[in-house]
């Protein structure tokens, strides 16, 4: 018998259709997936109710973790739901919001110098957490399918999501588009469209593109070139949760891209934080910077003439703004917020 499933309420979260941003390139069919309004704010949560739930069937009371911050945030949150104690490491240049929010759930946060910035320091702190998670209370929950194919098949049911909403809406989807940091979450969602999508012979199965910031060019440029293998690189974008060196899952989203006619997408750090301000400007969705790459792509693949104006997207848009906060300082920066006078107020609104 299945154990249940230990939640805060993550999942089924919003399809929404893009009211200017879509229409101002010609996609009429454009939409967003909002998995910002999971209980900590990110698609992460999907994981850590699912890597929960293995764990308290098998009586284990610690989570081991490594993060870029998302991760980290919603295995605390989880912990603490379950009473476990949490232990994170995270990446070098993981935001200073997402350690609060770790720190404020509990959890006992390292930071470790050179981490998720280069491939052999990363490597060689995966082996120690490996060794540290094999302790007989523990466990290491990486959500990635190399290290915990359990606790992503949580976030596969945005593949099922997905397939129900677009039914929904008398549409099927022509293209799914996925940041990538380890590749863990488009692989994610491919599997979950295969499951969803297993005997349906009149629904086409979607393109899925990988997008990636060019200063972390692990799987997007590989597979564009034709590679069949994703490569480490020494990572240098400021894009908070997408600095992973390390290929993780990356060579087997190469092939479910190639294998649906999906392509990769490398973009400039400077456009995303500029898409970043678009989404919360035109669209009314504030995301961290790391979810709005998918869209970046997207406008990307429209100027090359790789989507057609006529085909449905659907976009991930995988993070809350308010977990990154020197973006929103970075957003903001030729804004104010002045402190008036109530006679001054009244004199400009007269």
């Amino acid at each position: 018998m299945e154990s249940e499933l230990f939640t805060l309420g993550e999942g089924e979260t919003p399809l929404v259709r893009s009211r200017r941003i879509g229409p101002s390139v010609g996609l009429e069919h454009l939409y967003f997936k909002l998995e910002t309004v999971n209980p900590t704010g990110s698609y992460k949560d999907r994981f850590a109710a699912a890597a929960m739930t293995e764990m308290l069937s098998q009586g284990k009371r610690r989570v081991v973790t490594c993060s870029s911050g998302n991760a980290g945030s919603a295995l605390a949150a989880y912990s603490a739901a379950a009473g476990m104690e949490c232990q994170v490491a995270v990446f070098i240049a993981a935001p200073g919001n997402k350690l609060k929010q770790m720190l404020a759930y509990g959890a006992q946060v390292w930071r470790i110098e050179g981490f998720g910035a280069d491939p052999e320091i990363s490597r060689a702190t995966f082996k120690c957490l490996k060794q540290i998670g094999n302790s007989a209370d523990a466990a290491l929950q990486v959500s990635s399918y190399q290290f915990n194919p359990v606790g992503m098949v949580g976030v596969e049911q945005i593949g099922h999501e997905l397939v129900r909403q677009t039914a929904d809406l008398g549409r099927s989807i022509d293209h799914v588009v996925c940041c990538a940091g380890g590749g863990g979450l488009l692989l994610a969602v491919y599997r979950g469209l295969q499951t969803a999508l297993a005997g349906n012979d009149e629904v086409e199965f979607p393109a899925i593109h990988c997008v990636q910031p060019a200063g972390n060019n692990t799987i997007a440029g590989p597979l564009r070139e034709g590679s069949s293998q994703a490569r480490p690189c020494e990572s240098t974008t400021a894009v908070g949760g997408l600095q992973v060196a390390s290929v993780l899952d990356g060579h087997e989203v190469i092939r479910v891209c190639r294998e649906t006619g999906g392509n990769g997408y490398l973009v400039p750090d400077e456009y995303i934080f500029e898409v970043q301000s678009r989404l919360a400007r035109e669209e009314g969705i504030f995301c961290e910077p790391a979810a709005a790459v998918s869209l970046a792509g997207v406008l990307r693949a429209v100027a090359q003439g790789e989507i057609a104006p006529e085909e449905t997207v659907v976009c991930l848009i995988t993070g809350s703004g308010f977990k990154d906060q020197s973006a929103i300082d970075r957003m903001l920066s030729d804004t104010v917020c002045p402190v008036i006078s109530l006679a001054e107020f009244q004199q400009h609104h007269s």
